[in-house]
């Protein structure tokens, strides 16, 4: 009976939750200006069923996040809002910049792919937090260890988090996206694939690139820290739920027609190279930084990671 009476009330919230995030997707895709000429494939979905798609696959990611967070109120909407519109949104339009500008971003739509994400994150997430009943007092007082290790060990795991992310985006984006000919027409080089170790020296010499990718390691990390530092589960299930936050709320647009990214082929490649990618890195660098280690030893006894 107790079960059964959580649902009756988690439904309705759930239902109201729904609503109100498809009310502020749709308010956010209000900030890009598309031109009346412009034109896309269609999508895997149509439109009313990819927005039906989107919201279940943000709200199966922010209600865990909300429920299963240590912290309540103010506190948490504010560091949730911070975490979700910097791995959601800014950390994603850097790359929109980097290589759309060129393209089909122009300089009157680019403010608006960073400007979309902020109704979904600064007026959803509060809505949703105080609808979930996340208030102060639900805040847990308990003593926290979690990530709490000397700076040394902080400098070096960061480190390999960050060379993590490169290998697994480089390795992602060559054997998965780049062997796709209409993404490599798509992006300025028709014609067939250079071999992997000329290819990546090639690229090499463009410093900027790899430079970025350091620089949306660390953000997508700080958007990280406090939803690992702030989670009440056990270190597997804070594994699972961050590789989700940095795999799918990102990403899962991509089912949509897109005249940014016109080619159906294009969406559907970057979003198996995108999600398969970043949810992998969000496993590791969970199992990475989520606690102290003391010995060589102690980073692979997998047990330990469990409790």
């Amino acid at each position: 009976m107790g079960s059964l009476r959580l649902v009756c009330k988690f439904i309705p919230r759930f239902v109201l939750l729904y609503f109100l995030f498809l009310v502020f997707y749709v308010m956010g895709s209000m900030f890009i200006p598309v031109s009346e000429t412009a034109v896309s494939e269609p999508g895997l979905v149509s439109p009313t069923s990819g927005l039906l798609i989107i919201a279940l696959v943000n709200l199966m990611i922010i209600i865990p996040l909300i429920q299963s967070s240590r912290w309540g109120g103010w506190k948490l909407a504010l560091i949730l809002a911070l975490s979700y519109y910097g791995a959601a949104t800014f950390v994603v339009q850097l790359e929109s910049w980097f290589f759309l500008t060129a393209n089909t971003v122009d300089a009157r739509m680019l403010p608006g792919l960073f400007l979309m994400g902020i109704p979904s994150a600064f007026f959803f997430i509060p809505l949703a937090v105080w609808i979930l009943g996340k208030h102060s007092s639900t805040v847990d007082t308990t003593p926290n260890h979690v990530m709490v290790m000397p700076l040394r060990q902080w400098i070096w795991k960061l480190t390999t988090v960050v060379v993590a992310y490169l290998l697994l985006y480089w390795l992602a984006g060559y054997f998965i996206a780049w062997q796709n000919p209409v993404l490599r027409a798509f992006y300025g080089q028709p014609g067939p694939a250079l071999p992997f170790f000329e290819h990546t020296l090639n690229t090499l010499r463009d410093s900027r690139l790899f430079a970025l990718q350091i620089l949306r390691a660390l953000l997508y990390v700080l958007c990280m820290i406090p939803v690992i530092r702030g989670s009440k589960l056990n270190p597997w299930r804070t594994a699972l739920l961050v590789g989700a936050f940095l795999s799918l709320p990102q990403n899962i647009g991509l089912i949509l027609e897109n005249p940014l990214m016109s080619s159906a082929v294009v969406r559907l490649t970057h979003l198996i190279e995108t999600v398969s990618s970043n949810f992998i890195w969000g496993l590791f660098m969970v199992w990475l930084i989520h606690r102290e280690h003391q010995t060589l030893g102690d980073l692979f006894r997998l047990r330990t990671f469990s409790s």
